[in-house]
């Protein structure tokens, strides 16, 4: 760590600020690989910045705090991030012809002389502590580093830093949003926004889809928080606060992997943030967790063994299609087939899965995809989105020619899906023709286990769901009273209401007669489709979710 430890040592010990006593209690606890120094750092016997001030007073040098001045990222940038990195430092001021560098170690005599021949101006040396260099590095050069070096300046500096909060300083900005991660990890969060305020910072997750404030924190402190998430993204550029920028983020708390998309946007307060965690237990998820009563179940397990044909999963933003779609690939997921998908983006990897990434700024759109996969001889083809004509299309052909195609619509209802495709320019024809399911769905909140208890359904509620008295006398009505389980809301996890169109032979022949949206919903229900509310009401009557939730998601069926 230090050019000249056993020097650096004698000088601690001079000074009394490394006793006998913590000498020997190193030499018995430190690991093989450790030196003396970090030993003496990781057990908390000592501290970076009292390392610095006793290195500075040495030299006859001025000692810095970084973690408190203010550094312009242009002087940061007088000096390249290899050299920075490489001799442990960072430019932090310039005037008069000299440029001020902070270094980490003015005993290593070697790199100061050599930053005396990169530079074409004449260095003016401070010292400052490691763990507040390496941290300005990051701040400044992350954009510039490769994914290694970035790697190793995180993980020095978190740890460093940590140390020194056990130790009763002030909880660091790494601290921070550590806890914010992990405490929405712990929170089954699925989002995690981060949020500025004319007055303040505001901290919210999404848990069972709906947002929960947890936090509010001053506003100076939004930059280096957004900072930090960019650094830990390795790829987002901490400079640029004009444009939005999206990135990933993996972590680890205990056991478990966390995995979140990153997007940030400029707003009239300051960035936000928003942090999508992706719950790989999804990856395992089987059709009866989705919320299917049995019925439903067999209709859709038909639906996906057929050998060709389109099944559409349709819905807004959030209402679990692909978590759906995953259900379905997991179903059907044999040796005998080869499944290909088509994703943008590509959120989990599916074990046996070819699964391919689309990227537009280089011409991988959807519709190219799906060209170069048909030559892969595929059984099995999932889409993550029909978006145009040129990718339905393509669907529609591979279908037509012997594949099982999946793919999502944005409809409010299943009907809608046939004139959602027919407005992008679809022939009615090869709709009826290739089409074989569209199923709607639609989220709500289970109630908790914990704290469910019978209840009774208003008049209200009652009259919203034309519940009849046959309905009610057979019901078995719950409501959860909330306990720390649930976050005092009553609810904990969430299943779907579906709607299960089957495009049958009548259907197809009303499809090319140019039916209505409303004409093949009402034909649908003739022949025994459920809307989204019918299912949701069976869910309310048998005591899984609450009548205020059905009635929340399904306003469009009013």
């Amino acid at each position: 760590m230090y050019s000249n430890e056993s020097y650096l040592l004698e000088l601690l010990q001079e000074a009394q600020l490394v006793t006998p006593a913590a000498m020997e209690d190193v030499r018995h606890k430190k690991k093989s690989q450790e030196s003396t120094i970090e030993a003496l750092l990781s057990l908390n016997l000592l501290t970076d910045e009292t390392i610095a001030q006793t290195l500075a007073e040495n030299a006859g040098m001025d000692y810095v705090d970084l973690k408190r001045l203010d550094v312009n990222p242009a002087v940061a940038a007088r000096l390249a991030p290899d050299a920075a990195v490489r001799f442990r430092v960072v430019p932090i001021a310039e005037g008069g012809g000299s440029l001020v560098i902070a270094v980490t170690d003015p005993l290593d005599f070697d790199a100061l002389d050599s930053l005396r021949h990169v530079l074409t101006v004449e260095p003016e040396f401070v010292v400052a502590s490691d763990s507040a260099i390496k941290q300005r590095q990051l701040d400044f050069y992350a954009s510039q580093l490769d994914s290694d070096q970035i790697a190793k300046l995180d993980s020095q500096a978190i740890a460093v830093t940590e140390g020194a909060a056990g130790e009763g300083g002030d909880a660091p900005i790494i601290k921070m949003v550590y806890q914010i991660l992990q405490e929405a990890y712990q929170n089954r969060a699925s989002d995690i926004h981060i949020e500025p305020t004319e007055n303040d910072m505001r901290v919210r997750y999404r848990i069972d889809g709906a947002l929960h404030k947890v936090q509010s924190h001053p506003l100076r402190l939004l930059a280096s928080v957004i900072s930090r998430i960019k650094i830990m993204t390795g790829s987002m550029a901490i400079s640029e606060k004009r444009l939005p920028q999206d990135g990933r983020i993996q972590a680890k708390f205990g056991a478990g992997d966390l995995d979140l998309r990153v997007s940030t946007i400029p707003t009239s307060c300051g960035e936000s943030v928003v942090m999508r965690i992706l719950d790989k237990s999804s990856l395992t998820i089987g059709l009866p967790q989705l919320g299917f009563f049995s019925d439903d179940q067999a209709n859709f397990e038909e639906i996906i063994r057929l050998p060709d044909g389109i099944l559409l999963v349709t819905g807004p933003t959030g209402s679990g299609k692909t978590t759906t779609l995953y259900a379905c690939l997991n179903a059907i997921n044999k040796p005998d087939r080869k499944i290909i998908t088509v994703e943008d983006p590509v959120e989990y990897l599916l074990s046996g899965i070819n699964q391919v990434q689309v990227k537009e700024a280089i011409g991988m759109t959807f519709a190219a995809a799906l060209r170069s996969i048909l030559r892969q001889a595929p059984n099995i083809i999932m889409i993550g989105e029909i978006r145009d004509l040129e990718t339905a299309s393509i669907a529609i052909n591979a279908s037509l020619t012997g594949h099982l195609v999946f793919s999502t619509l944005h409809t409010n209802d299943a009907p809608s899906a046939v004139a959602r495709l027919a407005d992008i320019g679809v022939k009615k024809f090869l709709i009826a023709s290739a089409v074989r399911a569209i199923m709607a769905q639609r989220l709500v909140r289970g109630i908790c286990k914990d704290c469910g208890q019978p209840t009774e359904i208003g008049l209200k509620e009652i009259r919203s769901l034309k519940l009849t008295e046959e309905q009610l006398a057979k019901a078995e009505l719950k409501q959860g009273v909330g306990c720390r389980t649930c976050r005092m809301t009553g609810y904990k996890g969430r299943m779907g209401c579906f709607e299960i169109f089957n495009i049958t032979e009548e259907v197809r022949l009303l499809i090319n007669g140019d039916e209505s949206t409303s004409g093949l919903r009402r034909r649908a229900r003739e022949l025994g489709m459920r809307t989204l509310r019918e299912d949701g009401i069976r869910k309310v009557l048998s005591g899984k979710t609450t009548a205020s939730e059905v009635i929340r998601v399904t306003m469009a069926d009013d």
